[in-house]
């Protein structure tokens, strides 16, 4: 079973072929580490750390690289307003992000770059780019001179025309051409700034990708990943700056993931429409927030909502229902991946929504399955979970959760249970549906059988 991707650059789906024979190296631009992450900051986090544990199965040896980029106006403007260090704030959103992040099951990249640790790869790849004539320095600054390469805007489509139409800022007085962008900007006394050949400078973060990659990976990588809104301008100029100063692809395969939306509209932090990864976090369960990101193909926009999240909890609690009701089955037996219908459709192109089809077509065969076909087919859902980040935790510890803000916990649960239980006994039906609607109004569903009431949080 072969991966296929939907490469940016040529518009359409390929198969995927890394350089070098059974090694993988893919980059995902990371998060500047100013603030905590939003949920739309997570779906590349989401969606990429599907698709490495994806490739994980089919390769030796992949090499995942995702950066932090800790020097940026964002950065300084926000030690300045709360009148602390930069490195106290980079140091704090650095731990909050992979804290936040490893909540939604998120592995640890191979790889976590940061820009302020490769300023001497960035001064090499400027001074590489001004002696072949594709920068200069110009007022304290370097600029890439986009006319200096033939087809510069090919990723997003543009030509330099179209790039400049409508614009209306004005055009600094150091640059040749208003297309051009900035490798080195001059750093004020009180902003962090690093010694280069053309004064005390900092870096411009389209120059920070392309160093840390050629650094890291190489000057050619097989994939590289990000949000939609990264193509132009900064995996752009990530092109222009690689393969003029070194040459070749630069990369193979680019990998761009839709927006999320709020009511219609893109969310971002500029917009104020944004929820935060940890404020969401308070209401539910990360595996939740993962579910929800996966239930939508990733170059398709999403609406976030409520609505969604809820839907997101109530169809995992039914598939934990699942595997409870198996418990004590040991989940054993060959497994072939390559024949495995969810394994198919993330090969194509990593298509979640059917890969999620796909498990719920398995659980459904797992309650019907006699005994002696329950444990491959328990195999193979949790094989499908794994590759998905969901269904990795104890059945009976998820259904009836942790105890998040203003919920109920399981000691009251249990004791409102025998209560109706005691009131079924006393023909008190009035009292043991009153129960029943009193937890449903606190995210409790109890659910009766021959063999009891059992119970997990979630909607009707």
């Amino acid at each position: 079973m072969s991966l296929s991707i939907y490469n940016t650059l040529s518009g359409k789906k390929e198969a995927f072929v890394p350089l070098v024979t059974n090694a993988v190296t893919m980059y995902v631009c990371g998060p500047t580490v100013y603030n905590l992450a939003h949920i739309g900051n997570a779906r590349p986090v989401v969606v990429f750390d599907t698709l490495f544990r994806l490739l994980q199965t089919q390769y030796e040896n992949v090499t995942y690289a995702r950066n932090i980029t800790d020097v940026d106006d964002k950065i300084i403007a926000a030690a300045r307003e709360r009148g602390c260090s930069i490195d106290s704030v980079t140091d704090e959103f650095t731990v909050k992000f992979r804290e936040d992040m490893a909540q939604l099951n998120a592995l640890t990249p191979t790889l976590e770059p940061h820009a302020t640790q490769n300023i001497e790869p960035m001064i090499a790849l400027t001074q590489t780019l001004i002696e072949k004539g594709h920068a200069y320095v110009s007022q304290g600054h370097v600029l890439f001179a986009v006319e200096s390469m033939e087809d510069y805007g090919k990723l997003s489509g543009r030509s330099l025309g179209d790039m400049l139409a409508g614009a209306r800022v004005a055009v600094a007085d150091y640059k040749r051409h208003p297309g051009d962008f900035v490798l080195w900007k001059p750093a004020a006394d009180e902003d962090p700034g690093w010694g280069t050949p053309w004064g005390r400078c900092r870096p411009g973060w389209h120059l920070e990708c392309s160093a840390m990659i050629r650094e890291h990976l190489g000057d050619t990588i097989d994939i590289h990943g990000g949000g939609r809104d990264l193509i132009f301008p900064h995996h752009e100029n990530e092109i222009a700056q690689s393969r003029c100063a070194h040459g070749g692809d630069y990369v193979r395969y680019w990998m761009h993931n839709a927006y999320l939306n709020i009511d219609g509209e893109k969310m971002s932090k500029s917009l104020g429409n944004f929820h935060t990864v940890r404020d969401l976090l308070e209401k539910f369960r990360g595996e939740v927030l993962r579910f929800a990101l996966l239930s939508a193909h990733y170059r398709s926009p999403q609406n976030f909502s409520p609505e969604l999240l809820e839907q997101a909890e109530n169809t995992l609690s039914s598939l934990y229902g699942t595997l409870r009701e198996v418990a004590d089955v040991e989940a054993v037996g060959d497994i072939e991946l390559a024949s495995e219908p969810f394994y198919k459709a993330l090969n194509d192109d990593l298509n979640t929504p059917v890969a999620i089809a796909e498990v719920h077509a398995l659980a459904k065969e797992l309650n019907k399955a006699n005994s002696e076909d329950k444990p491959l087919l328990k195999a193979r859902l949790l094989a499908a979970g794994n590759l998905l980040g969901i269904l990795q935790q104890d059945p009976q510890q998820w259904l009836h959760g942790g105890v998040l803000e203003g919920e109920v916990c399981a000691e009251v649960v249990e004791a409102l249970i025998m209560e109706r239980q005691q009131a079924k006994l006393d023909k008190n039906y009035g009292r043991a549906d009153e129960i029943r609607q009193d937890l449903l109004a606190q995210g409790v569903v109890l659910e009766d059988s021959r063999e009891g009431t059992k119970w997990r949080r979630g909607s009707d």
